[in-house]
């Protein structure tokens, strides 16, 4: 629709003349088969002048009446595209009511409905972010421009309702349904207000701060109610609303917390204010990990901390979206690190291993941006979720912490909530806040790290005498230039960081830390330390030791074959995870060949510990076989992959985490014949290893792996899904379907998704994963041409995240990485007037084969100078 991207120069108008006072919403929801439903809203504003120029957000299937200071106005000139022209607004109050008929969606947008396969009972739930609130109601769809929101919902007498205030009162209406009325809201934006309905199962709960009883309620699918672990996620909870309150020195600022996870949400969570939504993955229908347990604390804090950082200070625009999302997911894993009684008090291996990971490859693509972003419309603000705004700015404010010292961080922090409560800011808001608590001048630091792109690299350079004993220690730091594409320049950053030196013990043969100095480095490239110089030359010398500082870490030659020979050696996780990490960058950047990487991982993952870590590194050798190692290498080290991950989990201690980690590597890497057997054995029960359980994601996962094989049909399929008759199930089908190498199977799968485009968000997810798990990648080589010719279409066709699912998914695998290549770049070059955002999408996936193929080409040359030995 033309009219439903909103630019910033539009919203800064709006916002320059509107306060918005009331929303007094009623949805009558009493016909769930239905396509639409009734939405009627009434509200009160005020505007600071005359003036024609204003307009309503609405995306709605019909438009029934608008009203405006008591006149009725003309529909088919007030209702456009996606806007409702007010004409005439008068200075003072106005008001205006709008009664529409707006669609539900199956797509996780707006307002949601399921109806859950296994009892046909249907749930509702509401996402507004960024601004799809106005696919349930007429809004100004900002988030400057806040409001008290006050919900009536009329529903199924069976059903419940959530929304962020407690219901004041239901009312049975018409015999078989009943409203239910919710209090006014405190100001909020329109994207955190919410509404879920439904016979949802619910658990109840109180949390107590002092003398204050704060309502806790969790719920789930009445289907899914046996899975919900209430206790464990209540005690999360708690520990986040004890820690937070305290730190920020402001009490939790609603009168209840409630936490639902719902069908078919498209990400993590929503910090909607006081009723989060939750992806159903968080309900864990089989063992998980504890890195799985550990990964859902991290939302569940993420979001609480929300509540502070996003719903009761807001910014003004989403060009400060990292406010929001920065300082969560900082805060959830400095609560999970630091709160009494936390469980996770090594959290930040876990940040330094997978967060910052998704950071350092979101800031080297053409794509990155500074931290504080440019915001031009609502598309940019749709593709910027990202590495940037969420891991990499958290990975700042870590450096700031230790820049400026934790007190003066959060007294910063303490004032900015208190001063801007209820309001929206700024950059220079906060910034300001800081500068007072620390007496820093945070001016030069913020322009450095949070204005400009890119990511330093750090090496260490010493020289010692003939004794061993350090001469002169210097730390080298590089800017590497943008990727061709990227807006600014590369810029040198001051930094502040631990150098840890360390020893081989010759008692325990154990890597121990022997010294560690914590410095300043200069926004420059060299940086003399003379603290360090007299010290005996150690064995490893790790910069950023403790993770302090956003930067990619290169050895010295002797801490690099330190760290070949002893990286299991670490007596603690993090030092080893920021060495695992830099071993990665390297293979990424073409530094390190991915057979050298595999077998780094070989030697030494027997010592890990941290189940995270394992499992990202599970990851990481499945990438570089796929994307890294050169393909006349790739089937080889595949199967050695594969046989040592069959060790490991025939060897690994019985019903461990570990054990089932490893279970899962393998599966995912069966190659051969006889793994294949094995494989099939386990599912048929003619097999059995001692502590493994055959669950059903893991009964799912050995059958997606044997149908991407071609040994199974679909009989057995169809089997498996009357057997697990679920939501997950027919998602887990519907990827087996597409995941089988015959070309029907994969056509019909492209039909399905491409030319036909009904499926809901969860099962078109679903397909398109399993369209894209090979074997044989010739098998997809004919679809390159068709989905650069379909993209644009689909993108301009389709809501943003539909379309979103199918251009990164459906990105085209190839036996030859270079035509893929070069039909993205013959697309990049003729399509100059598409969508950025999709441009963007598609850029990003071409800088992937690139960095792909210069990885082959640096593991192809370590293959010719071994003599064909590289492993």
């Amino acid at each position: 629709m033309p009219g439903s991207n909103l630019t910033t120069d539009e919203a800064q108008r709006r916002s320059d003349v509107l306060t918005v006072d009331t929303y007094d919403i009623a949805l009558d929801l009493t016909a769930p088969g239905a396509d639409t439903f009734r939405s009627v809203t009434a509200i009160g504003f005020s505007c600071s002048e005359p003036t024609e120029a204003v307009f309503l957000d609405l995306l709605a299937a019909s438009v029934h009446e608008v009203r405006l200071n008591g006149r009725a106005l003309p529909l088919d000139l007030a209702f456009q595209d996606s806007r409702i022209a007010l004409p005439g607004l008068v200075a003072g109050h106005n008001e205006v009511t709008v009664i529409a008929d707006c669609a539900y969606s199956r797509t996780g947008e707006g307002l949601h409905r399921f109806v859950d396969p296994v009892d046909d009972n249907t749930y509702l739930y509401t996402q507004f972010e960024v601004a799809d609130a106005r696919r349930v109601f007429a809004c100004f769809d900002q988030p400057d421009l806040k409001a008290r929101f006050r919900f009536t919902a009329t529903v199924p007498d069976a059903w419940t309702v959530v929304s962020t205030m407690a219901p004041t009162s239901t009312r049975t209406v018409g015999g078989s349904s009943t409203a239910w009325s919710f209090d006014w809201t405190p100001r909020l934006s329109t994207y955190v207000v919410s509404l879920a309905a439904g016979p949802y199962h619910a658990v109840h709960s109180t949390h107590r701060d002092g003398e204050r009883a704060i309502p806790l309620g969790l719920y789930c699918r009445q289907s899914l109610a046996a899975h919900l672990d209430p206790d464990d996620i209540f005690e999360v909870t708690r520990l986040g609303l004890n820690w937070f309150p305290e730190r920020f020195d402001c009490p939790y600022p609603f009168g209840k917390y409630d936490q639902l996870f719902v069908p078919g949400f498209n990400a993590g969570a929503m910090e909607n204010a006081a009723a989060v939504t939750f992806n159903e993955k968080y309900v864990f229908r089989s063992k998980a990990t504890d890195a799985a347990y550990r990964k859902r604390a991290a939302t569940i804090l993420h979001e609480l901390s929300h509540m502070w950082f996003g719903d009761l200070v807001t910014m003004t625009w989403w060009n400060d979206l990292w406010l929001n999302e920065s300082f969560a997911t900082y805060c959830s894993f400095a609560c999970q690190a630091l709160a009494p009684r936390s469980r996770w008090a090594d959290s930040w291996t876990t940040f330094a291993n997978h967060q910052k990971a998704k950071a350092y490859r979101q800031d080297q693509l053409p794509s990155t941006h500074p931290v504080v972003a440019r915001i031009h419309d609502l598309e940019d603000v749709l593709v910027n979720f990202d590495g940037i705004t969420y891991a990499k700015g958290a990975s700042v404010l870590k450096q700031l912490v230790a820049y400026v010292g934790t007190d003066a961080f959060f007294g910063g922090v303490r004032d900015y909530l208190t001063t801007h409560a209820h309001e929206n800011t700024r950059f220079h808001d906060l910034l300001e806040a800081l500068e007072k608590a620390s007496g820093r001048d945070l001016g030069t630091w913020s322009k450095l790290w949070l204005e400009t792109a890119g990511v330093n690299v750090l090496r260490p350079e010493t020289e010692t005498d003939e004794d061993g004993v350090i001469t002169s220690f210097r730390i080298r730091q590089e800017a590497p230039a943008l990727p061709p594409g990227a807006a600014g320049e590369a810029v040198l950053r001051p930094h502040r960081v631990a150098v840890g030196f360390y020893s081989l013990d010759a008692g325990t043969h154990r890597l121990v830390r022997e010294l560690r100095a914590e410095v300043d480095i200069a926004a420059q490239a060299d940086t003399d330390v003379p603290e360090l110089v007299g010290c005996r030359r150690p064995d490893v010398i790790l910069l950023n030791d403790d993770d302090l500082t956003y930067a990619k870490l290169r050895f010295d030659e002797k801490s690099m074959r330190g760290v070949v020979e002893h990286l299991a050696d670490f007596t603690d996780p993090l030092p080893r995870a920021l060495c695992w990490a830099a071993a990665w960058d390297m293979t990424r950047d073409g530094e390190l060949a991915a057979r050298d990487y595999v077998r780094l991982v070989l030697s030494a993952i027997d010592a890990e510990s941290d189940i995270g870590v394992v499992e990202s590194l599970h990851r990481n050798v499945l990438h570089a076989l796929t994307h890294y190692v050169a393909p006349e290498a790739r089937a080889e080290l595949t199967a050695l992959w594969s046989q040592a991950a069959l060790e490991y989990l025939r060897g690994t201690q019985p019903g461990s985490g570990h054990q089932l980690a490893w279970a899962r590597a393998f599966v995912t890497s069966a190659w051969s014949g006889p793994q294949l057997d094995i494989l099939t054995g386990l599912r048929d029960g003619t097999l059995r290893l001692p502590g493994l359980v055959l669950d059903s994601e893991l009964r799912w996962a050995i059958l997606l792996r044997l149908a991407v094989h071609g040994r199974i049909d679909e009989a057995e399929i169809s089997a498996e899904e009357r057997y697990d008759a679920t939501p997950a199930g027919a998602c887990h089908a519907a990827s087996a379907r597409a995941a089988r190498p015959d070309p029907a199977a994969k056509s019909a799968a492209w039909t399905e998704v491409v030319e036909r485009g009904e499926l809901s968000n969860q099962i078109q997810r679903a397909v398109i994963a399993g369209f894209t798990t090979h074997t044989d990648p010739g098998v997809l080589a004919p679809y390159t041409h068709r989905y650069f010719a379909a993209i644009r279409g689909i993108w301009e066709s389709r809501s943003h995240e539909m379309a979103k699912q199918v251009v990164l998914g459906l990105f085209p695998v190839a036996p030859d990485t270079r035509s893929v290549r070069d039909a993205a770049k013959h697309w990049l070059e003729y399509s100059d007037s598409a969508p950025a955002a999709l441009r963007r999408l598609v850029q990003e996936q071409y800088d992937d084969v690139e960095r792909a193929l210069r990885a082959q080409r640096t593991d192809a040359l370590r293959h010719s100078r071994s003599g064909g030995n590289g492993l």
